[in-house]
């Protein structure tokens, strides 16, 4: 089932009780249900996407001082589009219509970032959105079309909950043992120990987050896992492959329809990674990387 709206072709996808859109403007997870339960928080068809919420960001997440790079020796210039900050934020394809292909369950988003002021490479990128029996699983490739290798990142910026309970109520759990710290621009200054309290679990309510983290803790089969949990047990997770070395957790007051909302956003590199090359990959002519995340219910 396919509409319309200011963040472009809405695709519904379905799996018995688990329902997903997904916005062809930034490839973005729209929303997420699981038996009525809303575990991506929806908002208003007719509006354009708030806080960035579920887009891909490609070929940097976060931002870019003054939008000024060191490529190997040669300086480049991205476009401010942060300009309280005077930053160059969240890669080049935020605003991007993507190419869409889609089945039942499943749904592939491709776009391509073309050599532009500040970036002078070609890179395929792809996102596909998996429906499980749980929730989504989420796989994304960049292809280097380039002649030369190409310095890429990836990062998104799911928003989570469970919409059935008081925001303020939930547990948010957070597995890192390292923040980064960041100026009044939000850019990286250094680290220091995380929270503790974070990976024990706080109330979400009792917390204000912009603030990106990395040493992650990955379990045995690989993932690092974060979570969210009611307080009669129920508990969303958002897990993140290898590759996903950090994650940025936001929250804020200001999102449409919620009291207070909640992103965890897995990222290969932290902010600032083109100048810092802290999580940057360059990809090989014609060599591709394949990254993976999700979200469960349960």
């Amino acid at each position: 089932m396919i509409s319309v709206s200011p963040t472009g072709t809405q695709i519904v996808l379905q799996l018995g009780d688990v329902t997903a859109q997904i916005a062809q403007v930034g490839a973005s997870l729209r929303s997420l249900r699981i038996g009525g339960v809303d575990l991506v928080p929806p908002y208003p068809a007719d509006a354009p996407t708030p806080s960035c919420s579920g887009v891909v960001l490609t070929p940097w997440p976060n931002r870019v001082r003054d939008g000024a790079w060191d490529d190997a020796g040669t300086t480049r210039q991205l476009a401010i589009t942060e300009p309280k900050f005077h930053n160059a934020s969240h890669g080049l394809l935020r605003f991007t219509a993507y190419e869409i292909a889609q089945t039942e369950t499943a749904a592939v988003l491709r776009a391509t970032i073309v050599p532009q002021t500040g970036y002078p490479y070609l890179v395929e990128t792809s996102v596909t959105y998996s429906l499980t029996a749980d929730g989504i699983q989420v796989t994304h490739t960049l292809t280097n079309r380039s002649a030369e290798p190409a310095p890429v990142a990836l990062g998104t910026h799911p928003f989570v909950t469970i919409g059935d309970v008081d925001p303020h109520e939930l547990v948010l759990q957070v597995s890192a043992k390292t923040a980064i710290e960041t100026d009044d621009r939000m850019l990286p200054t250094g680290t220091r120990p995380a929270d503790a309290a974070l990976r024990d679990g706080v109330r979400l309510g009792d917390v204000e987050l912009d603030t990106g983290f990395t040493d992650l803790t990955r379990d045995a089969d690989g993932l690092v896992r974060h979570t969210l949990t009611a307080p009669d047990g129920r508990r969303v997770t958002l897990w993140q492959g290898e590759g996903f070395d950090f994650v940025q957790v936001y929250t804020t007051p200001k999102y449409p329809g919620q009291s207070l909302a909640v992103a965890i956003e897995p990222m290969t590199a932290p902010a600032d990674a083109l100048n810092s090359g802290i999580g940057i990959r360059r990809l090989a002519a014609d060599e591709t990387w394949t990254l993976h995340w999700g979200i469960t219910f349960g």
